[in-house]
């Protein structure tokens, strides 16, 4: 009975979201957080749902990403919204997941995203990005603007906080719900499988290599007001203490990438934090088609050939990214909403 019910609540929440998104764009605006870390400006975008019509058109889009549908600047909807913060995965940047920032809209969430200073496209500063325990920071930093900023808070229901990352960014939403760095397991890993991904990338940025170092990747990095997390297909599961992994007692939605070649192995990262993390707080997915870089944005159909032919180590991150990653982001979006409702 308890499990009927809660599936007939549920689809009435997807029902009413439904009607608003046929109601409501997608409005977009600049984000760029000034606050006391001077020495770490963030900038980013916010969506958020908007009754204007005009001026919509297609943003964040060039030759090869498709972009999404958006009025820029347009007057916000009245009322608090469900918030969302979003984090890219290693040299990625704040327009990665646009595509579900949007599908989120139209259901009423608020949306925000940064690129991460020293770890984002254009940003790959090897001292920012030695200085890993400033990412979950970075997210802190995003909720702690929202909820202050005058024209920004009257919108965002701090109840309704969720957080969701991809790839490293999943790496920084363990650490927000209560994942604490341990270096002694880390160095015991990195010697007996030097080969995993994580461990080059830890060595290429020197994470915890000092004490201080350390002393600040080990801190408990976690926030309380995020309420919910989404992982996808994350990575460095192995960094985090067994113990802290045990006692996260926040939901998790913990979406694997099986198909395709990636350097995320499933057994040491998704699978793994899976185990660890108590049960009743963890949903688990692996769709068969889904790969790591369909959580990347829509290809446009000639977006692989530009690829190889201006970036051509890059080109396979358009391979079946068109119809084939939309259906599978459909799944991860529909994963989502049930998640964070």
């Amino acid at each position: 009975m308890k499990n009927i019910l809660h599936i007939a609540a549920l689809t009435l929440a997807l029902t009413a979201n439904s009607v608003l998104a046929q109601e409501v764009r997608t409005g977009l605006s600049d984000l760029k957080i000034s606050d006391a870390r001077r020495d770490r400006p963030l900038e980013g975008f916010i969506w958020y749902p908007t009754k204007e019509t005009a001026r919509l058109k297609a943003h964040q889009s060039n030759g090869v990403w498709q972009g999404i549908q958006a009025i820029e600047d347009a007057e916000p909807l009245t009322g608090k919204r469900p918030f969302v913060v979003l984090s890219h995965g290693m040299y990625g940047n704040a327009r990665n997941q646009n595509w579900l920032a949007d599908a989120l809209v139209q259901h009423g969430f608020v949306v925000a995203a940064i690129h991460h200073p020293g770890t984002s496209s254009w940003m790959r500063d090897p001292d920012q990005a030695r200085q890993m325990w400033d990412r979950p920071g970075d997210i802190s930093r995003v909720i702690d603007h929202v909820l202050t900023d005058p024209t920004i808070s009257t919108h965002i229901d701090p109840e309704r906080i969720y957080m969701a990352g991809h790839s490293l960014g999943g790496m920084t939403a363990v650490a927000l719900a209560g994942g604490r760095f341990d270096a002694p397991k880390m160095d015991a890993f990195c010697a007996a499988r030097p080969r995993e991904m994580v461990c080059g990338l830890l060595d290429l940025w020197k994470i915890a290599k000092t004490p201080e170092d350390a002393k600040a990747m080990q801190a408990d990095l976690s926030d309380p007001r995020i309420k919910g997390f989404a992982m996808f297909d994350l990575g460095a599961t192995q960094t985090f203490s067994t113990a802290s992994l045990n006692a996260i007692a926040r939901p998790l939605l913990v979406i694997g990438a099986p198909k395709g070649e990636s350097d995320v192995n499933l057994d040491v990262e998704s699978r793994a934090l899976r185990a660890a993390v108590p049960a009743e707080f963890v949903t688990y997915m692996e769709p068969e088609n889904l790969s790591h870089f369909d959580f990347l944005g829509v290809c446009k159909p000639g977006g692989l050939a530009i690829l190889q032919a201006e970036e051509p180590e890059d080109a396979f991150i358009c391979a079946d990214g068109v119809e084939e990653r939309m259906a599978d982001q459909a799944i991860v979006i529909e994963a989502v909403l049930a998640a964070f409702q």
